[in-house]
């Protein structure tokens, strides 16, 4: 009979099924040290001369028993210590071995005042057969429980033989003699193995399942750490502090969905003293879109660094998104550019909108559209030029993702731009970082307890 194991079964089971083995062989080692201690003080209660021959008997087979369970122990120890299991003669030699030294025990420890016939009925060592097989429940292997007990019915039939019992199945014969109850006492250990195999079948299924659950939560901790770990540097990405610029209050803020998101908000001051303040929107949101927006950010970045007119960044932009950006994906981004003392601001939205301007001595908003397609759809970007924006002291310039006017409350109802005009204007004389604070308390009160779907960016520009 071959044993066979899963290709599939983890270090994790393994090392579980070897601590398991650790077990088996202490309460082993534990039963021979309670039996020899009982047939110690039984030589000593009851003396004799047949008494002190069968002690020292016991002595040499349970401390040839003891020695190799304690090598074996050792063999597992350093199975566990380096990470590996043992193969599968191991286990089938261990099981040879431990239903011998019974059988060894049966021809061995007999006594001369007990009848020939009823010596492998009247013996103790019998009990070490089923011992042995209820212990092999903790090698957690069906098959090793079945070899347990088909081995010892079998070497308990040639101790027996060897004692002297020859079968005998004639009719008359009582089921209590000797010769029916010796293969009753076989047919019982083998039972009792296959009965063990049911058992260790049961215990295996809930081990692998604790080990599957142990497994998945470890997974999931790393994953969650990993993600934090992104978040924060996603975060670190994100501007440290408002943007010092003549003329102007700028506020910007970000809050993903998941641990991490794909908008960002950035703002660059280029070599002539203008500054770059950039949204970007890419599709979906977790740890990819992540990815893909701290890409975006540094082509932006490098970009605008050597080109601070707007069309020609953004193609330069959109043709390095284009080669990393993967079917079906893409970026929504806007920029606006400032320069100090100036009232111009420069518009250029790549598929991103809608975008506001509040008109302070009209109370008065212009939703704009974008002016060109998203970033990384096609190589050769495709735009209207830039628009040119003549901000009065009170304006304010609003940029946000659809994370904003796409969140629903309980009745599927959208927030939508007129309502976030509505916070916009009542909130119009505060800082830009109150105005995104109160935007945003606004959204959560309308949502109604509804969970965030996408990731919330927002940008202001208040020209003062």
């Amino acid at each position: 009979m071959t044993v066979s194991y899963r290709h599939s079964e983890s270090p994790a089971f393994q090392q579980a099924l070897l601590r398991s083995e650790r077990i088996r062989i202490l309460i082993i080692l534990g039963t021979i040290a309670a039996a020899f201690l009982l047939r110690t003080i039984r030589t000593i209660v009851v003396a004799g001369s047949e008494n002190v021959s069968l002690w020292w008997v016991t002595f040499e087979l349970l401390g040839l028993f003891a020695i190799y369970e304690s090598m074996m122990l050792r063999a597992v120890n350093r199975a566990i210590r380096k990470g590996h299991g043992l193969g599968s003669s191991v286990w089938i030699s261990n099981i040879i071995a431990e239903t011998f030294l019974p059988a060894l025990g049966l021809i061995l420890i007999s006594s001369s005042s007990i009848d020939l016939a009823y010596r492998s009925l009247a013996n103790p060592a019998v009990l070490f057969f089923f011992l042995s097989i209820i212990l092999s429940v903790l090698r957690l292997n069906p098959s090793l429980c079945r070899l347990s007990g088909l081995v010892a019915a079998s070497s308990y039939l040639i101790a027996a033989a060897y004692l002297g019992w020859r079968p005998s199945l004639s009719e008359g014969t009582s089921l209590l003699s000797p010769q029916k109850a010796v293969l009753g006492y076989a047919l019982t250990l083998m039972v009792a193995g296959f009965v063990a195999a049911v058992v260790a079948g049961e215990v295996r299924k809930q081990v692998d399942a604790a080990l599957r659950e142990a497994e998945t939560r470890r997974q999931v901790q790393r994953l969650e750490h990993d993600l934090e770990v992104a978040r924060s540097i996603q975060q670190s990405l994100l501007p440290s502090g408002a943007p010092e610029i003549e003329g102007f209050e700028i506020a910007g803020w970000n809050r993903p969905a998941d641990q991490t998101g794909g908008d960002y908000y950035d703002w660059q001051c280029l070599p002539d003293g203008r500054l770059v303040v950039a949204l970007a929107d890419v599709t979906g949101h977790g740890i990819g879109p992540a990815l893909l927006a701290a890409v975006c950010r540094a082509y932006a970045r490098a970009i605008f660094r050597g080109c601070g007119d707007l069309l020609p960044a953004m193609e330069q932009i959109n043709t390095a998104l284009a080669g990393d950006i993967g079917e079906g994906k893409f970026v929504t981004f806007v920029t606006a550019v400032c320069a100090p003392r100036s009232s111009r601001v420069e518009l250029l939205s790549a598929g991103h909108g809608p975008l506001f301007l509040y008109v302070l001595k009209d109370d008065r908003f212009d939703e704009m559209g974008a002016q060109g397609l998203p970033l990384g759809i096609i190589a050769d970007f495709v735009s209207e030029p830039p628009k040119a924006l003549d901000l009065s002291p009170g304006d304010l310039l609003v940029l946000a993702t659809d994370g904003f006017f796409e969140w629903a409350n309980p009745q599927d109802e959208l927030f939508g731009p007129k309502r976030l005009e509505q916070v916009i204007r009542a909130s119009r004389v505060k800082h830009p970082n109150e105005i995104i604070s109160d935007l945003y308390q606004a959204v959560i009160e309308f949502s109604g307890g509804t969970k965030q779907q996408d990731d919330l960016t927002a940008v202001i520009i208040k020209r003062k």
